[in-house]
């Protein structure tokens, strides 16, 4: 059923854009004495903007950043060191202080899909990157040992026991007779957003509407989340970095135009209400990540908790709005946290 009608399609090119890396390549910084480099080590894909934007700010704070791309790790000289905190990485000896790991999707690694050697490199970038993202002698954003299992079910059990409404919700290969509170309701995927069947080739999959008319009892071909429909007034999408709560209104027609007919959504900037930014920022305490994005609806005074998205994106919401609040806030969070770091001389 998710499937049917989903036009959304995006190719994702793995030309790196990074300002640091290219900087460093071209022998445009000094490469200093040979010692280990503190560094914010990025694990991320090529298209990934927000970090090509962090790559700037940070270089502007005298911050190294090293990144490796699950679209360009083949045949990336890397090499890890087991008993020491550091890496080289190309031919610079580096001691990341501070690792984040967004959109390493295993599914972009450029690799033949179906065979033995492209089964062989996804499977051992899986673990490196897996390890690389959880060791416990760095810090790290959002860390993976608990964001990897924040799946959306989840999400719903633990917002609805920290005091927000949440929509009915029923999971099930039979979504022409599930009807969680009895009316109108909205299929969603219980996994992402977007499918890469092959590397650099994503595919939406995105919130529908579940039409009675056309809806059958066939079964799915895997498990769907099949929600009650809630009216309401608009969305808010709220940023939390660090301790801060950054929102934006976000008006639309229905769930998937964000991404189908992105220029018809509205974003403007807004306030959220204290007794909300509490809930919030306890559910990201209670979940261990410092850089995340809350959706949920409005309506009247209330509000309804749909999702949390760890690996977000919130430049194009600054585009919509005008605005670079949440870019600034990620900015300086980030830099302050390397800089405690270093001035400990160790990361925890």
């Amino acid at each position: 059923m998710l499937l049917q009608g989903q036009d959304y399609l995006f190719r994702s090119p793995p030309k790196c854009l990074d300002f640091q890396e290219q900087v460093h390549r071209l022998g445009m910084v000094d490469e200093g004495d040979g010692n280990p480099q503190p560094c914010v080590l990025v694990l991320a894909r090529a298209a990934d903007m927000e970090m090509n934007e962090l790559s700037i700010a940070l270089a502007e704070r005298g911050i190294r950043m090293a990144r490796i791309d699950a679209d360009r790790c083949v045949d990336l000289p890397l090499s890890v060191y087991t008993d020491q905190p550091l890496i080289e990485l190309d031919r610079w000896l580096l001691r990341p202080l501070l690792v984040w790991r967004r959109h390493f999707e295993l599914s972009a690694i450029p690799v033949e899909p179906g065979t033995l050697a492209g089964a062989y490199a996804v499977d051992q970038w899986a673990s490196v990157a897996n390890w690389l993202s959880s060791r416990s002698d760095w810090a790290h954003v959002n860390p993976s040992r608990f964001s990897t299992h924040l799946d959306r079910l989840t999400q719903l059990s633990d917002a609805a026991a920290f005091g927000l409404r949440v929509p009915r919700t029923a999971v099930t290969t039979r979504p022409g007779r599930t009807r969680p509170g009895g009316g109108h309701c909205i299929v969603k995927t219980a996994g992402r957003h977007l499918l890469e069947p092959r590397p650099g080739v994503q595919h939406g999959l995105f919130p529908r509407p579940l039409e009675t008319s056309r809806a059958s009892d066939a079964p799915e071909p895997a498990p769907v989340i099949v929600q009650e429909y809630v009216p309401s007034d608009t969305e808010l999408r709220v940023f939390v970095v660090g301790e801060r709560c950054i929102a934006y209104q976000v008006d639309k027609l229905d769930p998937a135009q964000l991404w189908v007919d992105p220029d018809a959504v509205r974003v403007t900037p807004t306030s959220v209400p204290t007794s909300l930014s509490d809930r919030l920022l306890a559910l990201a305490r209670h979940w261990r990540v410092q850089v995340a994005a809350f959706d949920l609806l409005v309506t009247g005074r209330d509000h309804v908790f749909l999702e949390i998205n760890v690996n977000c994106d919130w430049r194009w919401f600054e585009h919509r709005a005008g605005d670079n609040s949440v870019s600034a806030a990620v900015h300086d969070w980030v830099a302050l946290r390397f800089k405690e770091l270093l001035g400990a001389g160790r990361a925890r």
